[in-house]
């Protein structure tokens, strides 16, 4: 068990609080809209970061439905494959939204306010399996290219981190829509 030690007062500086006097400082205001800000902003790069965790969360939400849904022949291998995938969903959309935070950023306090973050998503309105993995697989594809559209922009403000994340997460997103459309393909 750690204990700390005893801590030595320093006095404080104008204006500054001390380091151990219990108040955090104060996050950052709530990023401007994309459109508002400058090229290269932070606080553009932060916004669209957000409109892409909640898109995450939509294809988290979407695989687990399939997941419960899905009917076919393939059922065994479509049902354990979207297991892993909503699974993973929640992982991406957990790390994405923690690199978020140590921007000191704050995101949305409940899933309406996240959902009206996010951008246009595929909604599925069919339970024929084929259609429900049809519509996911595209959303996929969405999340691949929304990954690759911003992962330079990370680069641009300096965020190499959350730009080393986004390549990875591409890889994850087309390798996963790869997979659903060889699932898709007649034999």
């Amino acid at each position: 068990m750690y204990t700390p030690g005893p801590q030595t007062q320093q006095p404080p500086q104008m204006g500054v609080a001390p380091l151990n006097s219990g108040v955090a400082p104060e996050p950052q205001a709530k990023p401007k809209a994309p459109g508002k800000s400058k090229n290269g902003d932070v606080g553009a790069f932060i916004q669209q970061c957000i409109s892409l965790s909640s898109y995450l969360k939509e294809l988290e939400t979407q695989s687990h439905l399939i997941h419960l849904n899905y009917e076919g022949s393939n059922f065994l291998g479509v049902h354990a494959f979207l297991k892993d995938q909503y699974e993973a969903h929640l992982e991406q959309f957990d790390t994405l939204s923690e690199f978020i935070r140590s921007m000191d950023y704050l995101l949305p306090t409940c899933s309406r306010g996240l959902a009206e973050a996010g951008t246009q998503f595929n909604h599925c309105t069919s339970y024929k399996g084929t259609e429900m993995l049809a519509v996911y697989y595209k959303n996929l594809e969405e999340l691949g290219m929304k990954t690759k559209k911003l992962e330079p922009i990370a680069a641009k403000v300096g965020a190499i981190d959350i730009q080393n994340y986004l390549s990875d997460l591409c890889g994850q997103a087309f390798k996963a829509a790869w997979q659903i459309k060889a699932t898709l393909r007649n034999g």
